[in-house]
């Protein structure tokens, strides 16, 4: 099968799951690239990033008998690296938080240090890790080109985003999902991921330097991937937060 986006079909007994170990490696291997690119924007970390993904795959092959083939396997691998992402960042949270030590007195006067950055070290993205079609050709909805989406300037504007937002305009501005799309992986209504993406692009119009513009593209029919209405990337089988 050459189009990575078509439904499943294959001849298969009853109860086998339609993801096989061949049909698994397969797809994981065409996606791989795209899914360690959108983790490394979650996380602004290239160690992170394929740990994520390593963790993504398993806990996809672990998954593979729930996916029915009514969506692309695309969609559904981004279903769960997102939630991941979203998971690591919740653990990441809770590990910078400030205990207090019982054996220590307490300390006098103003604190000298300020808080932690969130990152502390951003590392660039290398160019020969980038996918070969980016990001799987981005949607109509997408904003910004996927140079524009590497660069340090926009990971590390999107760094300070909550993780909920920083998902949504990921998934929307960059890969071109639609505001319905994104609200069926993240849950919610796309009342309220609509505002989300307004509120996350408020900082990055003022963070992001003049020299790293964003492209508003005009709207253009999608691609059908195929016959079936259902096969779209925002309607994952399974949730795996």
């Amino acid at each position: 099968m050459t189009d990575s986006q078509a439904p499943l079909k294959p001849v298969r007994e009853p109860g086998q799951p339609i993801l096989d170990r061949l049909a698994f490696e397969q797809f994981t291997a065409a996606h791989r690239r795209e899914l360690k690119l959108h983790c490394y924007r979650m996380m602004g970390s290239l160690h992170e990033a394929d740990d994520l993904v390593q963790d993504t795959l398993l806990r996809a092959w672990r998954a593979r008998s729930e996916f029915d083939g009514r969506g692309s396997v695309r969609g559904w691998l981004y279903t769960i690296a997102t939630n991941s992402c979203l998971n690591a960042l919740k653990a990441r949270s809770r590990a910078n938080r400030i205990l207090q030590q019982r054996e220590r007195p307490a300390s006098h006067g103003m604190a000298t240090g300020g808080p932690a950055a969130e990152v502390t070290w951003l590392e660039p993205y290398p160019d020969a890790e980038l996918p070969g079609r980016a990001d799987g050709e981005p949607g109509p909805e997408a904003r910004y080109e996927t140079r524009e989406a590497v660069q340090l300037a926009f990971v590390a504007a999107i760094q300070d985003l909550p993780p909920r937002q920083r998902a949504a305009l990921l998934l929307s501005d960059v890969l071109g999902w639609s505001a319905v799309e994104t609200a069926g992986l993240l849950g919610g209504s796309t009342v309220s991921i609509n505002s989300a993406l307004q509120r996350a692009r408020v900082p990055l119009r003022r963070d992001i330097p003049k020299d790293v513009p964003s492209i508003d593209r005009s709207p253009t029919p999608r691609k059908a991937c195929c016959s079936n209405v259902t096969c779209r990337p925002g309607r994952p089988p399974i949730s795996t937060a």
